[in-house]
């Protein structure tokens, strides 16, 4: 079983940063696309930021505000997240895929963390 492990949620003022983090234990995920997605309560899950073959891809909503990152020698992937807004808050999600193309669509992710909850208050 292949198990992503986000890290790094929590409660903060709006205009405060956090770091996110996912790992991937004992699996080597260097050739797999990674992304963040994002749920509010209420709401579909939303696509935030993906990493593949050097590139990045994001959604128009945290645009110059999030960066995604990874460090293959840890298997862990990042998603740094300044000036932060009340309508980020939601349940953070860490994704692996080996399909090319298409982020945005959480459909072709193979896996799943469990997620971590990230809460801006006003």
């Amino acid at each position: 079983q292949v198990q992503l492990v986000e890290s790094g949620g929590g409660l903060v003022q709006a205009g405060e940063s956090l770091r996110l983090s996912c790992a991937a234990p004992g699996r080597t995920f260097s050739s797999y696309a990674m992304a963040w997605f994002r749920q509010a309560p209420g709401k579909e899950r939303e696509f935030v930021r993906a990493i593949a073959d050097g590139s990045t891809y994001g959604g128009d909503s945290v645009k110059g505000r999030f960066t995604i990152s990874r460090d293959n020698a840890k298997n862990t992937v990042y998603l740094q997240m300044n000036s932060l807004k009340p309508e980020d808050t939601a349940v953070y999600y860490c994704a692996a895929t080996s399909t090319r193309g298409n982020y945005y669509y959480p459909s072709i992710y193979e896996y799943w963390g469990q997620g971590t909850q990230v809460t801006v208050s006003s």
